[in-house]
């Protein structure tokens, strides 16, 4: 086939896929889900709904959000259904379509983000611990973390933000901008109880935006409360636990004695 022949040919296929492509991207969704999706709702995923319905996993900000459109195409429901056993059948759903991949690329921006580190760099385990220097719990994670950070398990990424109180920021500031971060926060720890490192009068711009990175981060993870303490667990898939892990669950996170 002549040159100009095969390029006429491969040019209109080409069309023809921009045309298919175009045309799939112009199906509008059914009007509850694009007025749902004007409010500020990302629609990710379209799936089979249960009983006839049809679904959509949605994002309303950081929180996962299942949708079901009724069969008129006319209704939408928006929550949580159950089965006929009590079965939460929602999270699945949205676990697969949603929290799994966010959460398994987040790997990345924690090692990027602005972190402080508290433990031997070569320890087999590493967790990231989104920590306020005035949060008790997190005072309190520190210390009975104690026996893996010292015996060279663990190494816990201190990522400093400011949320609880007004001088938040300004203590973690003064972490992060210390000449050696790792020895302010120690010296923080060693004196929680007393105050803590002293709050820094002036935050530089750069400073402030670091604390502000780390809790756009937290947010963007879900993490409402700290300690958010982010890790791999034995299957290597990350997980999250917000709060003060107990018993057995400090052992899965942290790993054996």
């Amino acid at each position: 086939m002549p040159r100009l022949a095969r390029f006429a040919v491969h040019g209109l296929a080409l069309s023809a896929l921009l045309l298919v492509s175009l045309s799939a991207l112009s199906q509008p969704w059914p009007a509850p889900i694009r007025s749902i999706e004007e409010k500020g709702v990302t629609i990710v995923k379209q799936f089979k709904g249960p009983g006839g319905l049809t679904g959509f996993a949605a994002r309303a900000g950081n929180r996962p959000l299942a949708l079901y459109l009724t069969p008129d195409g006319k209704h939408v429901i928006v929550g949580t259904m159950l089965d006929a056993e009590g079965n939460n059948v929602t999270k699945p759903i949205l676990d697969e379509a949603i929290e799994k991949p966010d959460l398994q690329s987040a790997w990345p921006k924690l090692e990027q983000s602005n972190w402080v580190a508290d433990g031997a760099d070569d320890a087999p385990r590493t967790i990231y611990v989104f920590t306020d220097p005035n949060c008790p719990y997190c005072h309190k994670f520190h210390q009975a973390a104690r026996p893996w950070v010292e015996a060279g398990k663990v190494q816990l990424r201190h990522i400093p933000v400011g949320i609880l109180k007004p001088t938040s920021t300004a203590k973690s500031a003064a972490i992060l901008g210390a000449d050696d971060p790792s020895a302010a926060l120690a010296r923080h720890e060693a004196n929680y109880r007393r105050g803590g490192i002293e709050p820094m009068d002036d935050i530089p711009a750069a400073l402030r935006r670091k604390v502000a990175s780390n809790n756009i981060l937290m947010s963007s993870l879900g993490i409402q409360g700290t300690p958010g303490l982010v890790y791999r667990n034995d299957a290597g898939k990350i997980a999250i636990k917000q709060g003060m892990p107990q018993g057995a669950l400090r052992e899965e996170i942290l790993g054996p004695k």
